[in-house]
């Protein structure tokens, strides 16, 4: 079963996103900022990472350019989950690395489709 990443600040968000993931059978673990993310990462086999951009501390994009200099995560799917909607935003998001990007309001259910395409089979 795979395990997804979940970091977002927002208890709602995170809570909601955690609780659909469950419910289609994933594995989840969660993170309150990008600091915790990196610290989640670095002791739990994750497949896939959904990211809040805003976040104290270290960002979503940041984390997201730190996962990318590592040797074994670089390669790892990472969706942004942001209210951020300008169009330079997305862009940042994509040069930051990012695989896929979702804005607030979202749909679970397209959350959730992305999320397995990204997974495969």
């Amino acid at each position: 079963m795979p395990t997804i990443l979940v970091a977002d600040d927002d208890p709602d968000i995170r809570n909601l996103v955690a609780t659909k993931l469950r419910r289609a059978n994933y594995d989840v673990v969660t993170a309150v900022d990008g600091a915790e993310a990196l610290q989640v990462l670095a002791k739990t086999h994750v497949d896939l990472g959904v990211l809040d951009i805003m976040m104290p501390g270290l960002s979503g994009l940041d984390v997201i350019r730190e996962i990318r200099g590592q040797e074994g995560l670089a390669d790892l799917p990472l969706i942004l989950l942001t209210a951020r909607a300008e169009e330079q935003d997305v862009e940042r998001g994509f040069a930051a690395g990012a695989t896929d990007y979702v804005t607030k309001p979202f749909s679970p259910r397209a959350l959730l489709a992305r999320i397995a395409s990204r997974l495969g089979p």
